[in-house]
Order: structure tokens, then C-alpha cells, then sequence
């Protein structure tokens, strides 16, 4: 077991685990981290907890110490240098007329690097336009190419529910999601209607998922025969939420709408005649 850490860079960004070594370290608090690409300014979001070693990436890195007022006021300097480096970055990809569209810009805690993020269709070769920013910059320029998720997780925005976007206020990571979650939930597979800002199928589908599929077990198909109260009949329907089977009953000439245990109760008394 490790004693760790969770640290966010980003208002929903991933969670990554550090070793706080002896420091006091409460939820909420800012530290100053080592990571892959240098030294970083981060938040707890979860206080000291011990993991498993399959829960850690190895070797785990310590947090460095608290943040002070010093390194909130390079944090808001470098939030400043990185609106004037995207002003920049957008003339000169005008000037090289590059099919790109940038969509944000970080500096790096310690400014050893800027990051540019840009979307495009395809590859872009954008060698020249490094060249000048790096001439510019006097600093290490990476450009990242990022999906259509992370620019809506990025820019954010306001989803068909009328509440901002999950993936920019609370969603650490994209889990998949398939049109089968739509179909299992009775949505309407019209595109405009099951998917967000960025064009593909929203994340909330994968919310209920997991409780569709277990109503699901439970209830009839669509198309089964069935024995209810009042005698046999076909599934046409189904409510998953309150567990409503719609069945049409042929000898009635009637669609008649049933509870679960209503039909669960008669089975069991057509299971228990004819044993």
C-alpha cells in the first residue's frame, strides 16, 4: 500500500497520485509538483489515502511542498503570457496558412515550455510556424493535436440540458460511449439529439447505462410472449424506469400496461400449475 495524494491541474482535469512524503497536506491545498513535463502547480482534491500498487504509476513522484502567494502570482502571470502567446500563434498560423484551428495555450509552471493545443482534419506540417514561435518564445514550443472532446472539455459551453458541460466542470476522463446506450435507454437516435457541443454521442448516455442494463435482465423482450393477469400476450413495450411492460393481448383486443411483480407474481402461479 501507498500513502498518497490525488492532484488536479486543471478544473476537471484528471487526478494523478503523488507521495506527500511527510508533509500536512489537506484537501484544497496547492503544491507544487515534479511531473513528466516539469515542475507543476496543482490542487489536492483528494486528501492522504492509502492505494494499492495497481492504482499508482511507479516510480511515484513527491509532492515538492505548499504553493504560497509567490507561486499563485506566477500562476496568474503565466495564465496572462498564455492569452498574449494564443494572439501571437493565431497570426502566424494566418501567416503560414495552415489549416489549423487553435484552441488554447498553457505555459508550464516553471515557463519551461509552452503548449499550444490546436484541432485539424488531418496532419499538419507545421515545422515553420515551431521555428518562428520558438524564436519568439526563446522558450521549448510543443504543439499538440487534440479531438474534438478535449476542445469542448477546454473551451466549454452550455449543453442541450441548459447546465454547463460535464466535461468541463466535473468529468476527469471520457469513458466510451455507444449508440447502443441510446437504443437500451428508448432515446430518439436522431444525432442532433443525442450528441453535445463537440458532435459526438454525450457522455451523460453513460450515466444510467449501467441501470438500463440491469432493468433490462429483468424485464421481457420487446416481441415475447408473456402470461399476465389476463392472459396471454405480446411485449410492445417497455418503461425501464418504473419497470412498465406494455403487452397487447390479442383475445382482449386490447394493449394493457403491467408492473414487474404484476408479471412475475403470475408466472410464478403459471410455473407453480402446471409443475
Amino acid at each position: 500500500m501507498y500513502e498518497v495524494v490525488g492532484v488536479r491541474f486543471k478544473k476537471a482535469g484528471k487526478i494523478y497520485y503523488f507521495d506527500p512524503g511527510d508533509l500536512e497536506i489537506d484537501k484544497d491545498t496547492f503544491v507544487i509538483v515534479e511531473t513528466a513535463r516539469g515542475i507543476e502547480y496543482g490542487k489536492v482534491v483528494i486528501a492522504k489515502k492509502q492505494v494499492g500498487e495497481n492504482d499508482v504509476v511507479l516510480p511515484l513522484k513527491k509532492v515538492v511542498r505548499t504553493a504560497n502567494e509567490k507561486d499563485t502570482l506566477a500562476v496568474e502571470e503565466n495564465k496572462k503570457a498564455a492569452i498574449q502567446a494564443f494572439d501571437l500563434c493565431t497570426e502566424k498560423i494566418t501567416q503560414h496558412e495552415l489549416d489549423m484551428k487553435l484552441v488554447d495555450v498553457e505555459y508550464t509552471f516553471d515557463r519551461n515550455k509552452v503548449i499550444f493545443y490546436f484541432t485539424a482534419d488531418g496532419r499538419i506540417d507545421f515545422r515553420e510556424l515551431v521555428k518562428d514561435l520558438a524564436s519568439i518564445f526563446r522558450t521549448r514550443i510543443e504543439l499538440r493535436q487534440i479531438g474534438v472532446r478535449d476542445e469542448a472539455k477546454m473551451l466549454g459551453g452550455i449543453g442541450p440540458c441548459g447546465r454547463m458541460l460535464c466535461c468541463s466542470t466535473f468529468l476527469g476522463d471520457f469513458e466510451p460511449v455507444s449508440i447502443k446506450m441510446a437504443k437500451d435507454q428508448n432515446l430518439s437516435l436522431n444525432p442532433a439529439k443525442i450528441s453535445g457541443l463537440c458532435g459526438r454521442l454525450m457522455c451523460c448516455l453513460k450515466y444510467e447505462n449501467d441501470y438500463y442494463e440491469e432493468v433490462k435482465k429483468e424485464l421481457p423482450d420487446v416481441g415475447e410472449h408473456i402470461t399476465t393477469p389476463d392472459g396471454r400476450g405480446r411485449v410492445i413495450g417497455l418503461n425501464m424506469l418504473e419497470k412498465l411492460v406494455q403487452v397487447e393481448l390479442p383475445e382482449l383486443e386490447k394493449v394493457t400496461e403491467y408492473t414487474l411483480d404484476e408479471l412475475m407474481k403470475e408466472k410464478e402461479l403459471f410455473t407453480q400449475a402446471t409443475e
